[in-house]
């Protein structure tokens, strides 16, 4: 199993290249509209609607928990997508999500202001038009990554390859990703990673039920040991909260058993249940 993430910014062609790499590997492409369709399947198609590579706003992330739902619920999606095989995936933070899977590989897609301007401008919009939705694009994507991942949008070290299209054309471009992913040294690094991406795609599904139960994130640690075993530990104020959890938890799909290891402890010392 094999994937390719490449994230790319406005007027780059980063979409046609991502296109025409997985056509040219066979791969899956999951783009926006792959991805709301899978969301969708899984009952989460509002949710990863809220959260478009766009970070929410000051007043949801201080006034409710819904945020860190819809985050929750999009990594489920990327992980249950990457758990069907070789595929290629646009965006939404999928570089960090895979990136500790020695099977993926990682790129970026940038050129220069003036370059993506002309490309917006080949595309049908005036000069300043193109100029603040370059802008606009930029600082959403950039807030998502931060929100997301604490992480910076450009970091080198979370990419494989960065290609500057300044001067490439789409073909080249897209040529030499799948050079790259041809090599025997990127092949080797393939495992069988479809256990581990469902196990994280569980964990996932699991958090966000319970803090859309009304628990806090802060107070609470959700794993899972093996496929179908989810175990919870952290401190909750009462036993029919602690209770309560394992219920939420029981009712999330893919879920077999609970290893409830939630510690009942005084109020005052846990971070109570809000709402």
């Amino acid at each position: 199993m094999y994937f390719i993430t490449l994230t790319r910014k406005m007027g780059t062609h980063g979409s046609a290249i991502a296109r025409r790499v997985a056509d040219e590997l066979q791969y899956n492409l999951y783009d926006t509209e792959a991805i709301e369709n899978t969301a969708r399947e899984l009952g989460f198609l509002d949710d990863v609607r809220q959260i478009d590579e766009k970070a929410p706003s000051v007043v949801q992330r201080l006034f409710s928990h819904q945020p860190e739902v819809y985050l929750d619920r999009l990594h489920a999606v990327i992980y249950e997508l990457a758990s069907r095989g070789n595929a290629l995936f646009l965006g939404r933070g999928s570089h960090i999500l895979l990136r500790d899977l020695t099977c993926a590989l990682h790129i970026r897609v940038t050129a220069s202001l003036e370059t993506r301007v002309r490309s917006l401008m080949e595309r049908g919009f005036d000069r300043e038009v193109a100029i603040r939705a370059l802008q606009k694009s930029d600082h959403e994507r950039e807030a998502f990554i931060k929100f997301a991942f604490g992480r910076a949008w450009d970091a080198p070290e979370l990419y494989d390859l960065v290609l500057n299209m300044d001067n490439l054309s789409v073909a080249l471009a897209a040529d030499t990703v799948v050079h790259l992913a041809r090599t025997e040294e990127i092949q080797a690094r393939s495992a069988d990673a479809m256990k581990s991406l469902a196990m994280l795609g569980l964990a996932r599904r699991a958090e966000a039920s319970l803090i859309e139960a009304g628990f806090s994130s802060a107070a609470l640690s959700v794993t899972v040991t093996e496929p179908g075993r989810v175990r919870v530990a952290g401190a909750v104020a009462t036993d029919s909260t602690r209770l309560k959890a394992e219920t939420v938890l029981k009712g999330v799909k893919g879920v077999e058993s609970v290893d409830n290891a939630l510690q009942v402890m005084a109020f005052s010392a846990v971070h109570p249940m809000e709402g």
